[in-house]
């Protein structure tokens, strides 16, 4: 098995994937709580964040569709301009008014912990589909991405919204470097970082 770019006609793949790996995650089922929770419906929130980072070839299958992983390039931006205030649109017509406010909330949470000062890869998002669970596809794929970053000696940064995940990422050498909670009481989002490494850091023996 082996890991692939993503183009654009793999769009309804990558969402099917992101949309029930994180049907019950515990930040983002409260984000989108005020939606009707039809999976239709919530993979349309998902799209637009894969349309945006489709932009760049840094959107990854495991296989045939095993797990995905989203990540933006240094410099680059989760969405285009018009894809952003189309979104805020889906937001308002599907959430309402509240939940819509509520979710303009949690994007700037996550913007305001996301590190600046140094170029980065960002991890978007990372899932398995629910059928291959159990199986480190969704792993073996990070480790993949990883070693692609460490070839371009390039540090990486992600979120881990489930505690569950957490130690998942350390072994393969991201750090805890910070957390946030959701506004309301909501849940602890975990920020991780993984330092640069070189070709000469990967092939030395530890």
């Amino acid at each position: 098995m082996t890991a692939r770019v993503a183009e654009a006609a793999d769009l309804e793949t990558v969402t099917e994937i992101i949309s029930l790996a994180f049907a019950e995650d515990p930040v983002w089922r409260r984000v989108l709580r005020q939606s009707s929770g039809q999976p239709g419906e919530l993979a349309d929130f998902w799209r637009f964040w894969i349309l945006g980072a489709l932009r760049y070839p840094w959107v990854w299958l495991w296989d045939e569709g095993q797990a995905a992983a989203v990540w933006i390039p240094p410099g680059g931006t989760e969405m285009s301009v018009d894809q952003d205030e189309a979104f805020r649109e889906l937001a308002t017509s599907r959430l309402g008014h509240d939940g819509a406010a509520y979710l303009a909330q949690v994007t700037e949470e996550f913007d305001a912990n996301h590190p600046s000062g140094e170029p980065h890869f960002y991890l978007s998002l990372l899932a398995t589909h629910p059928a291959h669970r159990g199986h480190g596809v969704g792993i073996a794929l990070l480790a993949d991405n990883l070693a692609r970053i460490d070839q371009e000696a390039m540090p990486a940064y992600l979120e881990s919204s489930n505690p569950a995940n957490d130690q998942r990422y350390q072994r393969l050498g991201f750090r805890p470097v910070g957390e946030f909670a959701l506004p309301d009481n909501g849940p602890i989002v975990t920020t991780m970082w993984r330092a640069a490494r070189g070709v000469e850091d990967v092939m030395s023996p530890a």
